[in-house]
């Protein structure tokens, strides 16, 4: 009994770390389909549209270099790290790859 105990216990523990590890942080993924000088719109994976604010201190990564907000563009695959700030989403990173065309053969 008391090793289920020490389990359950133990697994409480390790949820919080990854909790807490998040940062409270929402992620939404999926493509560009519209952009502003203070948001940007996305059609997610299951095919609903969030809108994300973005702030002066938001951050972006295009692949794995720095970029800032004009390089991301409508179509780009974003995945935000956002917070939930009252009614409203609002970006911390923005990573996005940029939309590719189709090669024709």
């Amino acid at each position: 009994m008391n090793r289920r105990i020490l389990i359950a216990g133990l697994l409480l523990v390790c949820a919080s770390v990854l909790v807490h590890a998040h940062g409270g942080m929402i992620h939404v993924m999926g493509t560009v389909t519209a952009l502003t000088d203070t948001s940007v719109t996305v059609q997610t994976t299951d095919k609903k549209t969030i809108e994300v604010v973005l702030t002066d201190e938001t951050t972006y990564q295009n692949g794995s270099k720095p970029a800032v907000r004009k390089d991301l563009k409508v179509g780009d695959r974003v995945a935000i790290h956002a917070m939930k700030v009252k009614d409203t989403l609002q970006a911390h990173e923005v990573h996005f790859t940029e939309a590719t065309t189709a090669s024709t053969h």
